[in-house]
C-alpha cells in the first residue's frame, strides 16, 4: 500500500506505478447479484450451459462490473491520509480488451499519470490495468478520474 501524506507527495508521484491489488476470484454469485442490479440480464453471463457453447466457452462478467471494481481495488493500492474527501470524478478511457470469465482471478495495477490542481485539492487521473491470471489481455483498461480534496 502506498501511503500519501499530502499534495505534495502526489505531485512528485505523478508518472510512477502505484502497485498492485489483492487478488479476487470472480464468482457467479457476483455476476448474477450485478446483474439484478442492472437489469442486465444477457445469457453470456447468467446461463452457464448456453454459455459454455458460446463464444467465451463459459459466463463471464459484465463489463461493467468489472470497471465497478476499482474503486474497491485501487482502495487496496494507495491512500491519502490527509483527504478530507476522495470522489470518483469520472473516466476519461474505458476499454474491455478480454472477456472476465467466471471463476477467473483478477487484480488491479496502477500508476499515476496525472495530479494536478483543482480548487481545493487535486485531481488524480489513474492509468488502472485489470489483469486476468492466465491472460494475455487485461479485462479493462481505465483512465480513472478521482479529486482528492484536503
Amino acid at each position: 500500500m502506498k501511503v500519501f501524506t499530502g499534495a505534495e507527495e502526489l505531485r512528485a508521484a505523478a508518472g510512477e506505478q502505484l502497485g498492485a491489488s489483492n487478488r479476487m476470484t470472480i464468482e457467479q454469485q457476483r455476476v448474477n447479484a450485478f446483474a439484478e442490479a442492472t437489469e442486465d440480464h444477457q445469457w453470456i453471463h447468467l446461463d452457464p450451459q448456453r454459455a459454455a457453447a458460446g463464444p467465451f466457452g463459459a459466463t463471464i462478467a459484465h463489463g461493467f462490473l468489472t470497471l465497478s471494481l476499482l474503486p474497491h481495488l485501487l482502495d487496496q493500492i494507495y491512500r491519502v491520509e490527509s483527504a478530507t474527501m476522495v470522489i470518483n470524478y469520472g473516466l476519461n478511457k474505458v476499454r474491455f480488451p478480454a472477456p472476465v470469465r467466471v471463476g477467473s482471478t483478477v487484480w488491479a495495477e496502477v500508476a499515476l499519470a496525472e495530479a494536478t490542481e483543482v480548487t481545493g485539492g487535486l485531481q488524480l487521473v489513474l492509468h488502472t490495468t485489470l489483469q486476468i491470471e492466465g491472460s494475455a489481455k487485461p479485462g479493462c483498461v481505465a483512465d480513472y478520474v478521482a479529486r482528492v480534496y484536503f
